[in-house]
């Protein structure tokens, strides 16, 4: 029967690591749903969903190896399949500020209180050494309106500045 897991490896970037990662899984007949994988710093990420015949050890005595060659550490979790069942932001909110700690926290509790949803959160620094900025990319749902939000964030958030976009979506 087939189940479904999320698995995460984390490690020093290098080439060839999903390769060897979804070459290992095809050879065990396991099939991808969702992936998000990135580098972050000198660091390499992946989430994937990943549907297998067989329990978790299974999954485990495929991964394992490859994640000890690739010296990536593993996790993995049993999780309900939830393909095709995406939610489609209608936000683009951007956040930009000299970089300071609690950034993210304060911005983020702003808007969980205002019912937004993130659906996917990125954030970069630029800017130099001497004065570094910190850029918050965040896509998210609302039923609020954009004025309400960015009340919200104006009465809660010191020292940054953000825009909020709607993302018009076109379906069919």
């Amino acid at each position: 029967m087939r189940q479904w897991y999320m698995i995460a490896l984390v490690g020093k970037d290098r080439a060839g690591i999903v390769a060897q990662i979804t070459e290992a899984l095809l050879g065990a007949g396991a099939t991808l749903g969702e992936t998000s994988m990135m580098r972050l710093g000198c660091n390499f990420t992946i989430m994937m969903m990943v549907g297998m015949d067989g329990d978790e050890s299974k999954l485990c005595r495929v991964v394992e190896p490859v994640a000890k060659q690739l010296d990536l550490h593993f996790h993995v979790d049993e999780i309900e399949p939830g393909l095709h069942q995406h939610q489609t932001p209608d936000l683009r909110i951007t956040v930009y500020g000299a970089d300071r700690p609690g950034i993210v926290a304060q911005v983020t509790s702003v808007l969980a209180e205002s019912e937004v949803n993130i659906t996917d959160l990125d954030s970069q620094v630029g800017g130099d050494q001497e004065k570094p900025i910190y850029i918050l990319m965040i896509e998210a749902l609302s039923d609020r309106d954009v004025e309400e939000i960015e009340d919200a964030l104006n009465r809660s958030t010191d020292g940054v500045n953000f825009r909020i976009e709607e993302i018009d979506t076109l379906i069919g």
